[in-house]
């Protein structure tokens, strides 16, 4: 398997691939392919951290951090995370996880914060947000709304998650 930043050439496939991970999620508006389009146009939107997984050259993994702002300090959403159907569990998003972490540590980004499913990334390091006295802006389960310090020494940050205006959430 191959982890690369996307490409251009990337976008038709990654929007199918992204429409038929959410297809059967467990938490899901139906929108999300249509959201990482919205995302690639916007200001928080960051190339070198919208990664595709390739194996045998097909495109079978995606994963998209965008800037937002927590108080006052830029950090990092990780949404959405997509694997096609035929391809999930079976390490994937954990790996495309990883090296998004491990780009935006060199990108000097200090936390990760996601909406998602409490089953799936605790194990990749994922805590309730309200931990680190990050919040969100709407009203979400606790245990759903988490984050992710990439780095041991983060400087603490407080406040109000502030998402891109794609997200359609302010």
């Amino acid at each position: 398997m191959i982890i690369r930043q996307e490409e251009q050439k990337d976008y038709e496939d990654v929007y199918a691939l992204v429409k038929a991970a959410f297809e059967s999620a467990e938490h899901a508006d139906g929108n999300e392919q249509d959201l990482v389009t919205a995302l690639r146009k916007g200001s928080a939107y960051l190339p070198e951290l919208s990664l595709v997984a390739e194996i045998n050259g097909k495109l079978v993994g995606h994963i998209m951090f965008t800037k937002v702002k927590v108080g006052e300090s830029v950090q990092l959403a990780l949404a959405p995370l997509s694997v096609l159907p035929g391809y999930q569990r079976q390490g994937i998003g954990t790996a495309l996880i990883k090296e998004g972490h491990r780009i935006a540590q060199e990108l000097g980004y200090d936390y990760s914060i996601v909406l998602g499913s409490e089953k799936y990334y605790p194990k990749m390091g994922y805590l309730p947000a309200k931990n680190f006295g990050i919040l969100p802006s709407f009203e979400v389960p606790d245990e759903n709304f988490m984050a992710c310090k990439l780095t041991e020494n983060a400087p603490a940050v407080s406040g109000v998650v502030r998402y891109a205006k794609e997200f359609g959430i302010d």
